[in-house]
């Protein structure tokens, strides 16, 4: 069982911290290999109570969490403090996590949450900002081109949702995060045929459902149209 105290002084103990330039992009594979199992290793020690652990686990997983949300970011000391929110969530979910799985994956998937939840609340900071810098003359009628847009991104989010993890997490690091096939690869522990293979079986479910709701949409606007001719046929023929 962890405490209070065991938090703060595993958290607080000296870890190797580099916020200069992403990882050289010519590391070889096998010192990245190398790298992810020490990583699993020290985090199956980790998730088992071992807190020194700690000490081995977050210079074999940083780097790669650092180097992704910098990308991300464009921003040294956001995605730093994104690394350090991500790793203290690693400590108090460490007793969740399932062990001989692959750290990397369960540890991005919790990195993206974070950065996600980043980018809303700068989102929801400019939309209010905006808000006040506008006056209420301009809440006018949406153009059908924007209700359309809104309809087609609200079946995406739905669809999405419904796809198999292993296809919506690669859809995601490759269309949303903007992740290369090999940097996607490595993120979820697969090969790059894997994760096209994925991602396009991902769009093509995106696709159909697009294309379903744009079919639906043109039968109930045709069903509307037509019942607003009846109507009119029959007023003119009561007069």
């Amino acid at each position: 069982m962890m405490t209070m105290g065991l938090t703060a002084d595993v958290m607080s103990r000296p870890v190797p911290v580099n916020t200069d330039a992403e990882p050289d992009p010519t590391l070889a594979r096998g010192s990245r290999t190398a790298a992810r199992a020490r990583a699993n290793e020290a985090m199956n020690r980790y998730a088992s109570g071992d807190d020194e652990a700690f000490a081995a686990l977050y210079p074999a997983l940083a780097p790669e969490l650092r180097r992704y949300l910098l990308r991300q970011t464009r921003d040294a000391s956001r995605a730093e403090d994104l690394l350090q929110q991500t790793m203290m969530q690693i400590h108090c979910a460490r007793g969740r996590f399932a062990l001989g799985a692959d750290v990397f994956p369960w540890a991005f998937s919790i990195a993206r949450r974070f950065l996600i939840d980043s980018i809303r609340w700068e989102r929801r900071e400019a939309a209010r900002t905006r808000a006040v810098a506008t006056t209420s003359s301009t809440t006018g009628t949406m153009s059908d081109e924007i209700v359309h847009s809104i309809r087609v991104l609200r079946t995406l989010q739905q669809e999405l949702v419904r796809l198999p993890d292993a296809q919506r997490q690669a859809f995601e690091l490759i269309k949303n995060d903007g992740l290369s096939l090999r940097e996607a690869a490595e993120a979820l522990g697969t090969t790059v045929v894997a994760i096209k293979l994925r991602t396009h079986r991902a769009y093509v479910a995106l696709r159909g459902a697009i294309s379903d709701d744009e079919g639906d949409n043109l039968r109930t606007t045709s069903q509307r149209s037509g019942r607003r001719r009846s109507t009119e046929v029959a007023s003119q023929a009561s007069h």
